[in-house]
């Protein structure tokens, strides 16, 4: 079983014509639950400020803006996956096995990651040795 997991969420945009990333949170959980919750509650936090429940904190006129009905609905997706009971439990069985779990949407501009990792399964990696081709 693995104790401890890595947990990034990064926005991906492009400008200047160059893929740029921004950080939105890094957690190291102490446990599989705690890095569970830690991505739902991320998940769940982009979903409200791409599209804040009506009654919510006030939103400034003109904040908001309608998009053609071919942009997929980024919230939508992430609240699904939030309350999706088998995702999760895929997602569970993924990290304690060791393996990088990647949660990826995007609309027409950004795409948002959601990224967790077993920290043992990192120091394992780096245990191995390097690969070592010969060069001719």
């Amino acid at each position: 079983m693995h104790d401890e997991f890595l947990c990034h969420v990064t926005a991906y945009g492009v400008c200047g014509g160059r893929r740029i990333g921004v950080p939105l949170g890094t957690y190291r959980a102490p446990t599989l639950a705690l890095a569970l919750w830690w991505l739902r509650d991320r998940a769940c936090w982009i979903a409200e400020r791409l599209d804040p429940q009506p009654g919510t904190a006030p939103v400034p006129p003109n904040a908001l803006v309608p998009v053609a009905a071919t942009v997929p609905d980024v919230p939508s997706v992430l609240r699904a996956w939030c309350g999706d009971v088998r995702q999760q439990e895929r997602v569970a069985d993924e990290l304690a096995a060791g393996r990088l779990v990647r949660i990826a949407t995007s609309d027409d501009t950004t795409e948002y990651e959601l990224l967790a990792e077993s920290v043992d399964a990192l120091r394992m990696q780096r245990t191995v040795p390097p690969l070592v081709v010969p060069v001719a």
